[in-house]
């Protein structure tokens, strides 16, 4: 019996010094939850940098390149080099950036140098024509009226998915684009002049289509990268993605190089420089800094592209577009009359109606798949390119 009670008093040792399985497991579960936490507020806050320098850049470089035709310039190719020629400021956050977003998909299928030099090609003369009419649009119209107008490259994204990308209209999807269309349907009757220089309506019609045109552009661009993705490159990872930015940038950069020489705007850039208002130095200053913008706005809309998606990163560039108009009113004394104010709430209302939709996608997505609805550590692999929304 004393034998007895000491082998159990033995064992009651062993429990009392040695964890248990389950014990180990709630130390490790415990630890895992941290981690998780830890992991999370890090997403969440590079997610916050992302969407600041988002609305920060494209609001900056707006201003900017206002100020440029404000003060004397006049070229739009110039205008439109700035907007691209920023691309190798994006190498280093390429180098920086890649082993966060390392993944482990791997794709047998190599894309043919043809065939993806035939994309970023293709690509880039539409993102180049794109700045281009973006650039004309900019001379002609109040930033505030512009930046408006831009708003309705939401609904040419899910125009051109539906084509492209078989995106499903579900009824939150077509009240969306019914008031993204109207709000930009509005400013066409809104002729107004810009305070440097008397616009004449057929200017201001000019104006307004290109700026159409672009916002036309920029959504064609997204859904033709995405199809790129799926069709032709066969894989979407952080290299892809940035290297798609960086050889499109290129093109277009090239192809707005040939169309400043073509159109002869080159002989003017110095005498424009002698008679800029604010002085040379500023001219330079105002062409780097506008350049550098771009740039910021592009690096925050490529990371939001892997923290969530590229959907959600052109809705972000769309929200700060209201931005613009408000800066404007300030720095611009651009009127804002009540057909502005209307179709400023339009712009938001249907921007509201676009995400919120990507946010009933997503989650019955993750239903489907029984995925939990808390946020996940690993960054998702990328839908497609932001590209360069204005």
């Amino acid at each position: 019996m004393k034998g007895n009670q000491e082998l159990q008093v033995i064992v009651q040792q062993e429990k009392e010094t040695n964890p248990t399985d389950q014990d180990e497991r709630n130390w490790v579960s415990g630890s895992q939850t941290k981690v998780s936490h830890s992991n999370t507020y890090k997403r969440w806050l590079r997610m916050a940098f992302y969407t600041f320098f988002v609305i920060s850049g494209q609001s900056a470089a707006t201003i900017l390149g206002r100020l440029y035709y404000e003060n004397g310039g006049n070229s739009k190719w110039l205008a439109t080099i700035v907007q691209l020629v920023g691309f190798p400021i994006l190498l280093p956050y390429y180098l920086l950036s890649v082993k966060t977003y390392t993944t482990t998909q791997r794709d047998d299928k190599i894309t043919s140098l043809r065939n993806r030099a035939l994309v970023y090609i293709v690509l880039g003369l539409l993102l180049g024509a794109a700045c281009y009419l973006y650039s004309i649009g900019l001379l002609y119209l109040p930033v505030s009226t512009l930046s408006l107008i831009c708003t309705s490259q939401l609904a040419f994204t899910a125009f051109f998915s539906y084509f492209l990308n078989s995106q499903k209209l579900t009824p939150i999807i077509l009240n969306s684009l019914f008031l993204l269309t109207i709000s930009s349907t509005l400013l066409a009757f809104n002729n107004e002049e810009s305070n440097s220089k008397t616009v004449t309506k057929g200017e201001y019609v000019k104006g307004f289509i290109c700026t159409l045109g672009a916002s036309a552009g920029f959504g064609l661009l997204l859904s033709l990268q995405q199809l790129a993705f799926r069709k032709v490159l066969k894989k979407q990872n952080f290299s892809e993605v940035m290297d798609m930015i960086i050889y499109m940038s290129l093109v277009a950069s090239c192809v707005s190089v040939v169309g400043l020489f073509a159109s002869s705007e080159w002989k003017t850039l110095s005498n424009e420089m002698e008679s800029y208002k604010l002085g040379q130095v500023s001219y330079v200053m105002n062409l780097v800094w506008t350049a550098i913008t771009w740039q910021v706005f592009s690096i925050g809309g490529t990371g939001l592209i892997f923290e969530l998606s590229s959907l959600f990163s052109n809705a972000i560039s769309v929200l700060g577009l209201p931005v613009v108009p408000l800066l404007a009113v300030f720095i611009f004394n651009d009127k804002m009359n009540g057909l502005k104010v209307i179709s400023m709430i339009l712009a938001i209302w249907g921007f509201i109606s676009y995400v919120y939709q990507q946010y009933l996608d997503g989650k019955n997505l993750k239903k489907s798949h029984g995925i939990p609805t808390t946020e996940s550590l690993d960054p998702p692999e990328a839908e497609g390119s932001s590209g360069q929304s204005k």
